[in-house]
């Protein structure tokens, strides 16, 4: 085999290695991008706000919270970060999500099955409550009171301890009822729950 001859054989190795390689890392790459999260939900694992969840069975129906929880970091929350009487998305980043595989009775009205957003209105001595079809949104940016479900006016339970991260309870106490609390920072709201059938 003349010297000409082994180079040409060199080069043309050296092209195909390098050729296959280049599929290679394609594929890494494609198979890296498929589990990826794209979602709206999407938060980086080291935010102060981290994404979590809520969830009890009340009988057959599976009731679930998804939520950003911020910290009170020694700020002032109520009145300060969150505004009095106005609609807040009550977490961080995307609006908090609610949803139940059966229709449920939430302060003694029905709610279809579903999944919604869950915003609030914080008062100085209330909450309003509100469940709203646009449950994916970023904060309340493209909140639409014309989405709304339902509204339920609840009173406010002042903490007597502080709750340093924001939070969310699906408590069931029975087959037959239950009911979902919030508490962030000192204050507190409560909605009682049922099965609608």
């Amino acid at each position: 085999m003349s010297i000409k001859q082994i180079t040409i054989l060199t080069i043309s190795i050296l092209v195909i290695s390098c050729s296959s390689n280049k599929t290679e890392d394609k594929i890494i790459v494609k198979d890296e991008h498929v589990h990826h999260d794209h979602s709206s939900n999407s938060v980086p694992s080291n935010s102060k706000s981290p994404r979590t969840a809520a969830m009890a069975n009340i009988g057959s129906n599976h009731i679930h919270i998804d939520y950003s929880a911020p910290s009170v970091r020694g700020r002032k929350i109520f009145g300060g970060l969150v505004a009095f009487d106005e609609v807040w998305v009550t977490g961080a980043h995307s609006a908090t999500n609610i949803s139940f595989n059966e229709d449920l009775l939430i302060e003694g009205k029905v709610i279809p099955a579903g999944k919604y957003a869950l915003f609030t209105i914080p008062g100085i001595d209330t909450w309003t409550v509100i469940i709203n079809t646009n449950y994916e949104q970023h904060l309340t940016d493209d909140y639409d009171p014309a989405k709304d479900v339902a509204r339920w006016k609840l009173e406010n339970r002042t903490l007597e301890e502080e709750e340093e991260q924001l939070t969310f309870q699906v408590v069931s106490v029975n087959q037959d009822s239950g009911y979902i609390e919030f508490r962030w920072s000192d204050r507190s709201f409560r909605l009682n729950i049922t099965p609608a059938n």
